[in-house]
């Protein structure tokens, strides 16, 4: 990974997906940063790795608009919001998330900045401008929310654990930003996720088929549909045969990971993270 990311935006840095919705690309992670456009104000969907990472989308979206811009932060890893504090510094005063990722945002954000020391050195140190760890001050409890953007509006909700317990989705036109819900490009990120409520979740987007034909992964290309439909199956297979492998107490769970439609890497995250889940539900059922 790059320590160094470029100084200029590119001409066009934007791909149109609908009316008044685009998605940009940054280097580094590959996230997806999402804007929606309306008469009175823009929403920018996650806010980069830091304060270099932001300023290059702050700089994009200004090539596009000069409306006011609220934030919209789908979930609590540091690529996904630690641009916040360079967005609040630029006059930013709306931050939206779940409840719940703003509590991991403040209780966990500090443990996650050496994730981002490869592009964001002063992010990981600490050390310099914009570089604080900010929280949305917005937030998305039960029922969805409507931002009326002005002749425009973006729905704020969520659906259900998955890649976290707090993962924001954001519908505007016939988009749907699905955060690390769904990934393109790559295998889904297991380390805190929750995968069988992840596959559930995942039947709920497939389900919104009817208003959405356009899917954002947090990272990758724009997918249609069946390719959300297609990580549902895989990652259906991946916990069955893994579940198969924990009952087997015999069994040196371990080889179940060359079954496993996933690299080596998030196939032991998968794993892990499964075995973990069940001693929380062991200790649940004895107290």
């Amino acid at each position: 990974m790059s320590t160094a990311l470029p100084e200029s935006v590119p001409d066009n840095p934007w791909r149109e997906l609908g009316s008044n919705v685009w998605t940009l690309s940054t280097p580094g992670f590959g996230l997806n940063t999402g804007l929606v456009l309306g008469s009175e104000k823009g929403l920018v969907i996650d806010s980069g790795a830091g304060p270099l990472q932001a300023r290059q989308i702050y700089r994009a979206v200004r090539q596009r608009t000069d409306l006011p811009l609220a934030v919209v932060n789908t979930h609590a890893h540091g690529d996904h919001f630690f641009g916040n504090s360079y967005f609040a510094a630029q006059g930013v005063e709306e931050f939206w998330a779940t409840a719940r990722c703003g509590e991991v945002s403040s209780e966990h954000g500090e443990a996650q900045r050496g994730l981002v020391a490869g592009i964001e050195p002063g992010m990981a140190a600490d050390d310099g401008d914009n570089t604080r760890i900010l929280p949305a001050n917005r937030l998305v409890e039960d029922a969805p929310v409507d931002l009326d953007l002005g002749d425009v509006s973006v729905t704020l909700f969520y659906l259900g654990r998955g890649h976290t317990d707090h993962d924001l989705l954001v519908g505007a036109g016939n988009v749907l930003f699905t955060g690390d819900l769904v990934e393109e490009g790559a295998d889904p990120a297991f380390e805190d996720s929750f995968p069988s409520d992840w596959i559930r979740t995942l039947g709920k987007i497939v389900a919104l088929e009817d208003l959405y034909d356009v899917f954002v992964p947090g990272h990758g290309l724009p997918v249609g549909v069946e390719h959300v439909q297609t990580q549902l199956n895989r990652m259906r297979s991946a916990i069955r045969v893994t579940k198969v492998a924990m009952d087997e107490a015999s069994t040196d769970m371990t080889k179940a990971i060359p079954l496993l439609p996933y690299g080596p890497e998030q196939s032991r995250a998968l794993l892990t993270r499964l075995r973990t889940l069940a001693h929380w539900q062991w200790l649940d059922r004895k107290h």
